[in-house]
């Protein structure tokens, strides 16, 4: 019966979805459609549109060691599923031999006798076993390398997403839809191919040679069972559809609160919530029991099912044989080959059902890949778009006006000029539109009105990759990758050399802390860099800042979440790494900007007052009493 069952939490306590029994699943990628009937005519659109995009992954322009693999692989199928349908003629010859009832034989079985037929028998069946091995040895390299472009293609595709799409995504299913797309990806390649076509080919043949050899009544019988099955395994599997993507929701709301609850441990701890989020774990996971055991029920009716029909089939065809054999129009050998002939379609028709869901499953994973991989750039570079050329650093929002909701501006015409060489610093309170300009400047957006140019360069009329290569960045939390100290700082410039790493480790001020670490520049961080204190994550962002030496500088609150100790140590660095480069400075806490060539203050989105830290206090206007409310603690972070 079909090997399918029950997917169970893994060893980890995160759900995991058997690959051999899931029909169905619906993520969070977009609005999802009400009713039964539009989600299955939803499906069935993704299904021939995921087919049509993975066809040119099999036949790919250009590619003709790909066309000579599939063409090679598919000769093997089909020499393997001829020898399949003559190892029973083998089987007949050697127990016709047996029982003295071979005259009817051919010359060639006859002159072999019943031990050499027999030996022949065991060749031909290993034949067929060793033809379908090396179809898939073939075909391995092609659905492997199929697998690694969609991959690579998804990886990229969300990488160029905007940062819109991204913050209102949820990692945890997002993760999902990536691992189980290139997943399906495999399989529904070689399953299409090696699995569908040589059962519609293997039955063909057997029922050309049970209507040719015996009888057209047998054909008949053998099309009824087949027909049969396959009706009661797709309305069953219909059925369980629904259940399953029950279950799988379930799945996905489980692997989302183990992952978002994980990624939070500190704050779990924090606030002593670890029966809480094991309570909410479990009700998730108490879902996904009840919704498996109702897939188990299902999945042994749909087994009986399949065990009743296909039985009743070889039953009947048994008895018609036997009956032939009593009337000496048949031998021992022809009700043996019958049987053998009906044993060998069972087989596969055992798998169908599996078979028929894991390709539903495979193309549901895939199209929601798919719809990945569809959604739109928000920020995209203009065809054939140049480089953005840095002259001197001149920064300049000439009306710049934006909103993330329409209904909601949060720029509204904000126009100023940072001159090659200026420090430039932003402040005012939460909501005034400070974040958003650092923001626009990389290009995570674009304006909806006004322009942003650098050295006179519209920066929608520039490639976002030579924008981003000019302009440093140092957030308020910096996040490190979880690999070693040495690969963090390089990031800012991975072909460094040791000397040019150490030389920016040494300029943020923390070279003399990695060497006193027992593993020195090969030290783990640990994920986010939850290895390092708030101040030395910051020295490392600096470095690698320092050493990807840009020529556009934004410090994004970039010491606001540190102590005033650690914040005093860091702003001697930040200032020297200042020197030489147009910087924009979001900053909260005031005291750190009074050097700032040029303080501007926001409010609601538009420029209240701009000035140097003396004038500004002159004026007595809004900047005065944020500065007059921070001295006296009124407004300390």
């Amino acid at each position: 019966m079909p090997a399918d069952t029950i997917s169970t939490p893994t060893a980890r306590g995160l759900p995991n979805t058997s690959r051999n029994d899931a029909e169905a699943t619906l993520q969070d990628t977009g609005p999802q459609p009400v009713s039964g009937s539009s989600i299955e005519e939803a499906e069935r659109r993704s299904g021939w549109r995921t087919i049509r995009k993975v066809g040119p992954y099999l036949w790919p322009e250009g590619e003709t060691w790909v066309k000579r693999r599939v063409v090679l692989a598919l000769a093997m199928l089909v020499i393997a599923k001829l020898v399949a349908v003559a190892t029973p003629f083998l089987y007949k010859a050697a127990v016709d031999s047996l029982a003295g009832e071979d005259a009817g034989s051919p010359a060639l079985l006859l002159a072999m006798g019943a031990v050499g037929v027999t030996v022949a028998y065991g060749v031909a069946r290993l034949a067929n076993v060793g033809f379908q091995q090396l179809r898939d040895a073939v075909f391995a390299r092609v659905a492997q390398g199929a697998l690694r472009q969609l991959a690579l293609e998804t990886f990229q595709h969300i990488h160029a997403l905007s940062l819109r799409y991204h913050i209102t995504r949820r990692t945890g299913g997002l993760s999902r839809i990536i691992e189980r797309g290139v997943k399906g990806v495999e399989f529904l390649l070689r399953f299409l191919l090696f699995s569908v076509g040589p059962l519609v080919l293997e039955l063909a043949l057997t029922g050309i040679i049970l209507a040719v050899v015996f009888d057209i009544s047998y054909l008949v019988v053998l099309t009824v069972t087949i027909a049969l099955y396959i009706w009661f395994t797709f309305k069953v599997t219909e059925w369980r559809v629904k259940i399953r993507r029950e279950m799988n929701d379930q799945d996905t709301d489980a692997n989302q609160k183990a992952i978002d609850s994980l990624l939070n441990y500190e704050t779990v701890k924090y606030f002593g919530a670890e029966r809480r989020e094991a309570e909410r774990y479990d009700g998730a996971m108490a879902g996904y029991e009840r919704a498996a055991v109702k897939t188990s029920l299902s999945l042994a009716f749909l087994n009986f099912g399949q065990s009743f029909i296909i039985t009743t089939g070889l039953v009947i065809v048994m008895v018609m044989a036997a009956l032939g054999v009593q009337s000496g129009d048949l031998t021992v050998g022809d009700f043996v080959m019958v049987n053998a002939y009906m044993i060998q379609i069972t087989l596969p028709l055992n798998f169908l059902g599996t078979v028929y869901r894991e390709i539903r499953q495979s193309l549901v994973d895939m199209g929601e890949m798919f719809d990945l991989l569809e959604q739109p750039r928000e920020v995209a570079d203009k065809p054939a778009a140049p480089d953005l050329e840095v002259t001197g650093g001149e920064v300049v929002f000439d009306e710049v006006r934006f909103a993330y909701d329409a209904a909601r501006p949060i720029l509204k015409g904000i126009s100023f000029r940072v001159a090659p060489g200026e420090t430039l610093a932003l402040v005012g309170p939460s909501g005034s539109g400070k974040s958003t300009i650092g923001r626009l400047l990389f290009r995570f957006y674009d304006v909806v009105g006004g322009a942003i140019r650098i050295d006179g360069q519209d920066l929608r009329d520039v490639t976002q990759e030579s924008l981003h290569a000019r302009i440093g960045v140092v957030p308020q939390d910096t996040v490190l990758f979880n690999d070693t100290i040495r690969y963090n700082i390089a990031y800012g410039r991975p072909e460094a050399s040791e000397a040019e790493i150490q030389g920016a480790a040494r300029a943020a001020n923390i070279h003399e802390f990695i060497l006193s670490l027992p593993e020195g520049y090969d030290t783990q961080v640990g994920e986010r860099g939850l290895k390092l204190s708030g101040g030395e994550k910051q020295r490392v962002g600096i470095a690698r800042t320092l050493l990807k030496d840009p020529p556009i500088l934004l410090l994004d609150e970039a010491t606001s979440a540190l102590d005033t100790e650690t914040e005093r140590s860091i702003q001697s660095e930040l200032k020297m790494m200042g020197q030489g480069r147009s910087v924009i400075t979001i900053a909260h806490r005031l005291s750190t900007i009074v050097d700032a060539d040029r303080i501007m203050v926001l409010e609601a989105g538009e420029v209240v007052e701009q000035g140097t830290h003396e004038d500004l206090l002159r004026k007595g206007g809004r900047y005065a009493d944020l500065w007059s409310k921070q001295m006296s603690g009124e407004d300390s972070p």
